[in-house]
């Protein structure tokens, strides 16, 4: 009975040590090893995920450094892609086609030096011209007058970004000129008379003067005068009536000098030509560009021809094309009184047709 009871006591003995948990050589609970292992085991791979994470960092910040790069390049090839690699400047005769040619060749050669691409300069042959090579996009910058622009800008995407300055003023009045020997003395004495304008789409060499002899005498420029013809520009209506082939011409103030080396007598007060009147105050001629150029290009020009105001060899090209002194800033608005003016016959005629 009692080595009955001696087994029983010892298997209760391991029952409890069995549910308690083994021990280690060193005595500490096995359960408490697994736990520091685990601990060990988190605290390592706390490590690791901390690496992990700063260098999944340093991978976004180089990531973010590269697109910044890359959007910077991609800009700057757009920006290259928008400048176009060459432009034409156009301009229409106030004297003979080919010595205007030629006079504007180193004003085209200085302002590709300054925008760093081919600039050609060409003349055409009257102002409905220009606006129609604009409006077609092969003429980039065209030197336009006042009226010419009102229609340009009515018809297509073409803006004003300068004006010119004459005698430091930015603008200027139409002149009738008669004979010196003539009987004309007013614009009233002109009814009748054969009248050499410049062309239809001329501020000063059509609009204005058509404009004011309506507005002066309440019948349109074929009802006043007996005859009209196109001289194509302002030498040539000057001379046709110098030559006595015609009885007034409207010209910018003063056309007569641009023909004064090859007629001498022009200012002669008994066989040249008399100015009898004079229009209402007229804009400056522009400098326009077609919508089709990028902003920042157009800024570019603006600043290079600006800049032409401080080179005296710009001055005198300018000086003997168009008479120009220098250029200024202009703004569409600058323009509203020639909108004002051709309203009063826009319904009768389109000098762009």
């Amino acid at each position: 009975m009692q080595k009955k009871s001696g087994l029983l006591a010892s298997a209760a003995v391991l029952f409890l040590l069995s549910a308690c948990g083994e021990n280690n050589e060193d005595g500490t609970p096995v359960n408490e090893n697994q736990d520091n292992a685990s601990a060990e085991n988190d605290a390592d791979e706390g490590h690791v995920s901390d690496d992990n994470s700063s260098n999944n960092n340093n991978g976004a910040d180089e990531n973010e450094n590269n697109y910044e790069t890359n959007e910077e390049e991609q800009n700057d090839q757009e920006a290259a892609e928008e400048r176009p690699e060459e432009i034409t400047l156009g301009f229409v005769p106030s004297s003979d086609s080919d010595e205007i040619a030629a006079t504007v060749e180193p004003l085209a050669e200085q302002l590709s030096d300054e925008l760093g691409i081919d600039v050609e300069g060409t003349v055409l042959t009257n102002y409905s011209a220009l606006v129609e090579a604009m409006g077609n996009g092969q003429v980039e910058v065209g030197f336009i007058p006042a009226f010419a622009y009102v229609l340009a800008s009515e018809r297509y995407d073409i803006e004003s970004i300068l004006k010119s300055v004459r005698d430091g003023e930015d603008s200027y009045r139409a002149q009738y000129v008669v004979r010196a020997d003539s009987e004309f003395e007013t614009l009233e004495d002109l009814e009748g008379a054969e009248w050499a304008f410049v062309d239809v789409a001329s501020t000063s060499g059509y609009l204005f003067p058509a404009t004011q002899i309506r507005n002066d005498f309440g019948m349109n420029e074929e009802e006043f005068f007996g005859s009209m013809m196109e001289a194509g520009s302002h030498d040539n209506a000057a001379i046709t009536v110098l030559e006595g082939n015609a009885d007034v011409a409207t010209t910018f103030e003063d056309a007569r000098g641009i023909i004064e080396d090859d007629y001498p007598e022009v200012f002669d007060e008994e066989t040249g030509l008399r100015v009898l009147d004079y229009t209402e105050p007229i804009p400056n001629d522009t400098i326009s560009v077609i919508g089709e150029l990028d902003d920042a290009f157009v800024e570019e020009i603006r600043e290079a021809m600006l800049a032409f105001n401080d080179d005296d060899d710009m001055i005198d090209v300018m000086y003997d094309v168009y008479e120009w002194t220098g250029i200024t800033e202009a703004e569409d608005s600058d323009y509203d009184i020639v909108r004002d003016a051709y309203g009063e016959f826009a319904d009768e005629v389109d000098p762009l047709d």
